[in-house]
């Protein structure tokens, strides 16, 4: 299945920018602007979209993906420097056993069972250890063998004042264990919170960095 990768460099000087960065129901219009109207209920999950915001040496990146080819000039003139490129050929080259370097942004959490009494049911987030333990095995579950770890965690994702996930970022090294699953879940993301930027698996050969 074709999928498309945009990364935009957004212009922090402008209003609407700083607006869509600071209010996450903003921002998922604004990633949803770049396809086509039209998809009916679900359009995120139809269409694919997924998408994270990212610190770099060169600024904030907003990095983009879409199963449905997107359409840049849908976006507000001036609106940030922007590069597409097609993920087929790195999904088609995925491999067992292939080392690979991973990033994901993602809301590792856990519903609690009936031990929790009058909060079983609830939805906790997970850090530390334990986000680190839940990231091994959803990406063991999706073709991935973690082999290196880093996680941090990001600002809370909050939504009309509402924390609606915590975000954690992981980054390390791994081995392609199901090249079949881990394209699945490269093409439609791992975890809750992708409505508001979780769940984007990035991955890259590991000679490449």
């Amino acid at each position: 299945m074709t999928a498309w990768i945009i990364r935009i460099l957004p212009n922090l000087r402008r209003r609407d920018v700083n607006s869509d960065l600071a209010d996450p129901d903003r921002l998922h219009k604004r990633m949803m602007m770049l396809i086509p109207d039209g998809l009916g209920e679900q359009a995120r999950a139809r269409a694919g979209v997924l998408f994270r915001v990212e610190d770099t040496r060169q600024g904030v990146q907003l990095l983009a993906q879409s199963q449905v080819k997107p359409d840049l000039e849908r976006l507000p003139d001036g609106y940030g420097e922007i590069a597409v490129r097609e993920l087929d050929g790195l999904l088609r080259r995925l491999a067992s056993g292939q080392p690979v370097h991973y990033r994901i942004a993602a809301n590792p959490s856990k519903r609690l069972s009936r031990s929790a009494g009058k909060d079983e049911g609830k939805v906790v987030a997970l850090h530390g250890p334990a986000a680190e333990e839940w990231w091994a095995a959803r990406s063991a579950a999706n073709g991935l063998a973690v082999t290196t770890v880093t996680s941090r965690s990001l600002m809370d994702i909050r939504a009309r004042h509402v924390v609606r996930h915590a975000v954690v970022q992981f980054d390390g090294h791994g081995t392609v264990s199901d090249p079949h699953a881990l394209r699945a879940a490269v093409l439609n993301g791992i975890g809750r919170g992708k409505t508001y930027g979780c769940g984007l698996l990035s991955l890259a050969p590991a000679a490449a960095w």
